[in-house]
């Protein structure tokens, strides 16, 4: 049994991203989004790439899409789903906007994901390059999660609940985060969950030390924090 919806809006939210996509004109210019196929159909006629940096707009009805400035932040993150990128509540299959109530949340949660990104493919020491998003998200959304759905490192019964969830109508689910305890984590499943517009906030690098990600540094500052580990 899916557990009950409840109302949610956070006047700001913290998400965390890789610094190399670039914004896509489609999403952010004043075209209509019901339009965006026959757009983008025309388009790939000379450029072949635009169905790669679009991604699956069928991924997203038309009524939950949108558009305007800072728009390709968060449609990227529905239209580029991959079953290769599952996440806690998604198998891949359909897209997620992670996002945390505070900065730490965000951070803990992307550290995870970049220590096992780096760790999988046996990365030598190094950095990435990292950028904050803050945002007003609002939605109906799936509270009272059982402990199995946070299991730190088995998302089976999350991504099923997830999969219920969506299906039934809800715009996502709050829960807390598992990388941080003591902060409150949303995961939404549609883009018109996320106002508009995103202010794009500090730059991060992360640090890699071969086996962990072990500082990080705001640009802009000189000095490294060390990340708990």
């Amino acid at each position: 049994m899916s557990p009950p919806l409840r109302s949610v809006r956070w006047p700001n939210s913290h998400r965390i991203i890789r610094t190399i996509y670039p914004p896509v004109d489609l999403f952010e210019d004043i075209a209509d989004p019901a339009d965006w196929e026959l757009l983008v159909a025309a388009e790939a006629k000379t450029n072949p790439r635009v169905l790669d940096a679009v991604g699956n707009l069928g991924l997203v009805p038309v009524a939950r899409r949108v558009s305007g400035p800072t728009a390709s932040l968060v449609m990227g993150a529905f239209t580029h789903a991959s079953t290769d990128r599952p996440g806690r509540f998604s198998d891949g299959s359909y897209g997620v906007w992670y996002c945390g109530e505070r900065f730490e949340v965000a951070l803990a949660e992307t550290a995870y994901h970049f220590e096992r990104f780096m760790g999988a493919t046996a990365e030598p020491p190094g950095e990435a390059d990292f950028r904050e998003l803050v945002c007003a998200v609002h939605g109906e959304v799936a509270d009272g999660l059982g402990p199995e759905v946070l299991a730190p490192d088995d998302w089976s019964a999350g991504q099923a609940m997830g999969r219920e969830v969506r299906r039934g109508g809800g715009d996502g689910v709050i829960y807390p985060s598992v990388r941080f305890p003591a902060g409150m984590a949303l995961a939404l499943f549609w883009p018109d969950c996320i106002e508009l517009p995103i202010v794009q906030a500090r730059q991060f690098r992360y640090g890699w030390d071969g086996h962990r990600m072990h500082r990080y540094l705001v640009h802009g500052s000189r000095a490294w924090t060390p990340f708990p580990g």
